[in-house]
Parts: C-alpha cells; sequence; structure tokens
C-alpha cells in the first residue's frame, strides 16, 4: 500500500523524508515534486528498481532514465571528459531545468537502460527533492507519468496513473509549470542544445555564444 506524505507540514515533511529515503534504500519507488514536474525516482546504482521504474511507466530500456544530483560536486564522481563550458553552464543554471548530457564514469556500476556511455544529469531546484537526494545520493528519475499521457503537474495525477508501483509519494503542492527541462549534449566540442525547454537558446547562449541547436 502506498503512503503519501504532505511536505508543506513539517511533522509530515520530516516523516516523508525519511520513510522516502529508506524506501529508495530498500530499491523501492518514490514520487517527489520538482521544479518541472513530479517525478518517479529509485536509486541510480540499483538496477533491478531502475528497471521497476521503466516498467512503471510502461517505457523501455531505449529510453533512460536521467539521474538527478543534490549538488554540483556530485558530478566529479558521475562524469568525465566534462568540459569548461559544461561546468559554465551548471554555474549558470543548477539547480535549475538544465539537464546536461554527459559521459558518464565507465567505472560506474549502473544500468539505466541502454545510454551508449552517457547519462542526462541535472540539479533540480526545489528543496523537497535537494533534501532526498542529499540524503540519498543520485537517483534515477522520470517524470511521473504513464508513458503517452502528460507529465503531472500535482500528486494526485502521478498517484492516479502510478498507484501502488510506488511506495512513498510526497506531496509539495503543484508544480511550479510543465514546462520540461532544456536538455544540452556537453559531449561534443560545441554544446547541442536537443530539446527546448524552460531554459531558452537565447538565455544559454549567454553562457555559450556557440551553442547549436537540434534540427
Amino acid at each position: 500500500m502506498a503512503r503519501r506524505y504532505d511536505t508543506n507540514d513539517a511533522t509530515d515533511r520530516a516523516t516523508g523524508l525519511r520513510e522516502a529515503a529508506s524506501a529508495v534504500r530498500r530499491g523501492e519507488l518514490v514520487v517527489l515534486p520538482t521544479d518541472t514536474v513530479y517525478g518517479i525516482g529509485a536509486d541510480a546504482f540499483a538496477s533491478e528498481a531502475v528497471g521497476d521504474l521503466l516498467q512503471a511507466k510502461g517505457r523501455g530500456r531505449n529510453m533512460p532514465s536521467p539521474v538527478l544530483i543534490g549538488s554540483p560536486n556530485t558530478l566529479h564522481g558521475l562524469v568525465t571528459d566534462f568540459s569548461e563550458m559544461a561546468w559554465e553552464l551548471v554555474d549558470a543554471f543548477w539547480p535549475g531545468a538544465l539537464t546536461l548530457v554527459a559521459r558518464h564514469q565507465p567505472s560506474l556500476q549502473w544500468d539505466l537502460g541502454d545510454t551508449r556511455g552517457t547519462v542526462a544529469v541535472r540539479m533540480p531546484l526545489h528543496p523537497v527533492a535537494i533534501e532526498l537526494l542529499t540524503e540519498v545520493g543520485p537517483m534515477a528519475v522520470s517524470s511521473a507519468n504513464l508513458s503517452g499521457h502528460p507529465a503531472p503537474e500535482d500528486c494526485d495525477a502521478a498517484q492516479e496513473m502510478l498507484g501502488d508501483s510506488v511506495s512513498v509519494y510526497l506531496d509539495g503542492g503543484p508544480t511550479p509549470g510543465n514546462v520540461p527541462s532544456s536538455i544540452v549534449d556537453v559531449t561534443r566540442p560545441v554544446p547541442l542544445l536537443l530539446r527546448e525547454g524552460a531554459i531558452s537558446p537565447d538565455e544559454l547562449r549567454k553562457v555559450v555564444p556557440d551553442l547549436e541547436v537540434a534540427n
């Protein structure tokens, strides 16, 4: 039976974060609010849990899960060949709605899906998400919807779709909006905007003037 906690209530928030952290460590799924939409998350290093996440969404391995982190410092242990331009994007837009596709450390023991040696990583601008990520470490987090359905902007919508496939729901109220994060590929000499989202190309070019945009 899924448990749900109101993170706008101080007591419920403390209990919910503790229960969510325990669930993640047990290899279970949790739903959490972010600065874009609600996400469904699992321990990024628990391959079975990540598989359960993809299954709960009805999503194949060809659409691997992004990873959320609680601090830019976490990047040092996750990625390699991270350019100066990539760090400048981190400094300018994290925490926030910018996802960076980078090469992950080849030594990492994780299975996020068919990533071809890369990881899509982001630090969200949401206190509940950051607190949980700081407690448990990197999490595989995807939008908390069934594949093909709208991404949820409140906990009710997420729970209606995902039900008891999730152990703990952290209800932070409505999210600020349903605009997804912008995705920039920083594995190339010149960063490439793969998906335009909350951060416009013009804003990104203030930091990386040569930014290219995918067709």
